[in-house]
């Protein structure tokens, strides 16, 4: 007996306006979920599966993007032509939607309670105490700690994975039939990723609900998905059950996607990252000067505040740290949100005050004044996890290239024009390119930019943070190869700030692992991965998604 559909796409197309008239984005998608599945949509950006959630959800943008024709039955009702009136009710009640961005899809000056009641009273006419004790119950059942005082926080004194927490309880306090989680964990670091996606599953048991997944990480897809479905440009190119899909895949673009997933224990048995191309000559390790040394780093935010009751201590946020980079090498750095990466990152290269020291290039930069820290600058870079963030919108690629050329008054235009159109070269984009700007590329192309405008002034050293974070997996593999290769040709060091653990496997020669503001592990890529020491650096590895779902440590 076939199981009955909660929710049937048939044939679904939409239209996008643009200047030159309407665009199709897509096109005659078509799929059914049934009572208790869970459904993952996989592709990269741009492939349609946010537009497809958007669709069912009534909520595409009426002056950019609209249904040109296909149904969206949810039990046998037609949504696509409903009034927005009657949508509301649907909306939230009968399929409710997890956003990939709490932040920014929670209200800034309403309380976390507020806004869970505020949804409670409008799907199930709960008011005061009722709607009150309704969203304790749903904190708790997201295993948000301290429940009770998490209602009277406002969003930004919650952590990403709380926030998160906070929307999969806003989403099911009113028990829909179908819940829609658009990338809800990739922002999330790998340990909080596996606790969300634990508790999908436990609040799916426990409340009857069909999930809908859409991500572009495959080894999530791998850990939730009973079926899943591929698309590509508007288009569905590939669906099954899980198992047999990533068994033997049809398709070439979805083997393309398999084959991109960075695979924790790919790299075992090896000390390095994999070769990319001919390495350069360099000296043995014991005979290189580092071109990074850090020594007993710590960073602390806020003053001494107070008087009346004795003065209130800054806080510390790093903590007797220490390492050393030699060229041509790689120190991975690896941990949760808030364990203080990003903050030494920022340290190491001046960015923020710190006692210690910091030795660049044989220049100890503690204490040096910003004027000081200008020949600096010229050995030590740094890349940013947002690209689009990190340029200009207002200025042509080249310019923005060029930018360090001129401020450090290097080269005259000619020679800058030169200088930029090898450096688009060298990163895999046509030297024509330079005089676009940044929207008219894709996120990959911006982060090659973003390398490109790294390299300008030849430097010695680069802190990557989160480089590679935001980007799809099969363009994360072309950014990665690239750094590799550049590494290789130009005896770079690097400083690889990541939360992923297959990332750091696959770049790093040596990883440090961070735990509130501490290194609590330090070794060779090996030893770190294939014989961790500490009980962090071990929950850190087991927590990582294997891309089998044959494989599935999720329950």
């Amino acid at each position: 007996m076939i199981p009955a559909s909660v929710l049937a796409v048939d044939k679904l197309c939409v239209d996008a306006r643009t200047p030159e008239g309407l665009r199709r984005v897509i096109d005659d998608v078509s799929f059914s979920l049934t009572a208790g599945e869970t459904l993952c949509i996989a592709g990269e950006s741009g492939s349609g599966k946010s537009v497809t959630s958007l669709a069912i959800m009534g909520l595409l943008p009426k002056t950019s993007l609209q249904i040109a024709s296909g149904s969206i039955a949810l039990e046998g009702r037609e949504l696509s032509r409903l009034p927005n009136r009657a949508m509301r009710s649907v909306r939230g009640g009968d399929i409710a939607m997890v956003f990939q961005e709490p932040m920014t899809s929670l209200n800034p000056v309403m309380s976390i309670g507020a806004q869970l009641t505020e949804a409670i009273r409008e799907h199930q006419g709960s008011e005061g105490k009722s709607a009150d004790a309704t969203a304790l119950r749903m904190l708790d059942a997201v295993h948000m700690s301290e429940p009770a005082k998490r209602l009277k926080q406002y969003p930004h004194e919650l952590s990403g994975g709380m926030r998160q927490r906070v929307m999969i309880a806003m989403a099911l306090s009113c028990r829909p039939k179908v819940l829609i989680a658009d990338e809800p964990t990739t922002a999330l670091d790998v340990t909080v990723q596996a606790q969300i996606l634990r508790l999908i599953n436990e609040l799916k048991r426990e409340f009857g609900a069909s999930v809908v997944l859409i991500t572009h990480d495959m080894g999530v897809v791998a850990q939730m998905a009973d079926r899943v479905i591929i698309m590509q440009s508007g288009r569905i190119i590939e669906q099954g059950e899980a198992v047999p899909l990533f068994g033997a895949p049809r398709e070439r673009y979805t083997r393309e996607l398999l084959a991109a997933v960075p695979r924790l224990g790919s790299c075992s048995g090896t000390e390095g990252p994999p070769r990319k191309g001919a390495q350069p000559a360099q000296p043995p390790a014991a005979d290189r000067q580092p071109v990074l040394t850090v020594q007993k780093l710590d960073v602390t935010y806020g003053k001494a505040t107070g008087w009346l009751f004795g003065k209130t201590p800054p806080l510390p946020v790093v903590s007797d740290v220490s390492f050393e980079i030699l060229p041509g090498q790689t120190l991975g750095l690896v941990g949760e949100s808030g364990s203080g990466k990003s903050t030494t990152g920022k340290a190491v290269l001046g960015l923020l005050p710190f006692k210690g020291n910091v030795v660049i290039d044989n220049r100890n930069i503690a204490g040096l004044s910003q004027r000081q820290m200008r020949p600096v600058r010229r050995c030590a870079q740094m890349i940013f996890q947002d690209p689009y963030a990190s340029l200009d919108p207002r200025m042509a690629v080249g310019a923005a290239i060029a930018e360090p050329l001129v401020i450090h008054g290097l080269a005259n235009k000619g020679e800058r024009e030169d200088r930029v159109a090898d450096l688009l070269r060298r990163v895999g984009l046509a030297p024509d390119s330079a005089s676009r700007y940044p929207h008219e590329f894709s996120g990959g192309q911006r982060q090659r930019i973003c390398i490109a405008r790294a390299l300008a002034l030849g430097p010695k050293l680069i802190v990557a943070d989160e480089s590679v974070a935001a980007l799809d997996v099969s363009v994360r593999a072309h950014v990665l190869d690239l750094m590799l290769e550049l590494q290789e040709t130009m005896g770079l060091a690097y400083l690889l700030i990541s939360h992923d653990m297959a990332v750091i496997e696959q770049m790093s020669h040596n990883v440090a692992v961070m735990r509130s503001g501490r290194i609590v592990e330090m070794g060779s890529r090996r030893s770190v991965f294939e014989t961790p020491r500490n009980a962090y650096t071990q929950a850190l590895i087991e927590a990582v998604p294997v891309p089998d779902p044959r494989r599935r440590h999720l329950v």
